[in-house]
């Protein structure tokens, strides 16, 4: 018996929302990721379920957070740690910072800035919760804007990790040179990263998704999976 059909919308950190659907297991959580300048300084966004934060932390070596404040709706999270550069032998400054809502949450890493810093960074963002994701708002006034569009990460079993992001005319000038494959979904190239490993790219009317198969995935495989996948702007 065929699977049935999965839809799935997701909210991207700039507000733009991303409607996957197809015959494939879409139910695993996503992630959004924006840059953002405060004041000339570049900072980096990620947003993600609740529990991202706690594992964002740990994976900085980060025990728990020395500060919780009461913040925009939310409950805001800030950790100091002082990790080791091995390659710069030198210990640095990091401030890691959660603001959760009441299902998703926002990450950012701070380098040599204090928590009063962070909070005028914050300061420069609306933060909104939506039931598909967040969206920060920059700004302008108070120093603060969007490098580029936002971008979706999620894994999709037998298929592989896809980054999807709104097709814009940069994104024709990075194409291969050689013609892709025609697909149900869009065209379809394939490429090698530096390490030999294939990825591809798949060119829809109006999102642009980079494939990076997984362990679960036989890269052959790709062409027709993705054939079973729908991409696209929803507004």
């Amino acid at each position: 018996m065929a699977a049935a059909e999965a839809r799935v919308i997701h909210r991207s950190l700039d507000g733009r929302r991303f409607l996957l659907s197809g015959r494939l297991d879409l139910s695993r959580p996503f992630t959004s990721v924006v840059d953002v300048t405060f004041r000339g300084r570049l900072h980096e966004f990620t947003a993600g379920p609740a529990a991202l934060g706690e594992d964002v932390a740990r994976g900085l070596g980060v025990g728990g957070f020395d500060e919780e404040l009461n913040y925009r709706d939310g409950t805001l999270f800030v950790a100091h740690a002082r990790p080791y550069d091995r390659q710069t032998r030198l210990v640095e400054e990091l401030l890691v910072a959660v603001w959760r809502g009441s299902r998703h949450c926002l990450v950012t890493q701070l380098y040599g800035m204090t928590t009063a810093d962070l909070l005028g960074v914050l300061r420069g963002l609306r933060i909104d919760e939506h039931a598909d994701g967040l969206a920060v708002h920059p700004d302008p006034r108070a120093g603060s804007e969007l490098v580029a569009p936002a971008t979706i990460v999620k894994q999709v079993p037998t298929l592989g990790l896809l980054e999807i992001s709104p097709l814009t005319t940069q994104h024709a000038g990075t194409l291969p040179a050689w013609q892709g494959m025609s697909t149900p979904s869009g065209e379809l190239f394939r490429d090698s990263l530096s390490d030999g490993k294939p990825y591809f790219i798949l060119a829809a009317a109006d999102t642009w998704t980079t494939v990076v198969p997984l362990a679960d995935t036989m890269p052959e495989q790709v062409a027709s999976r993705l054939g079973r996948l729908r991409v696209q702007a929803a507004g």
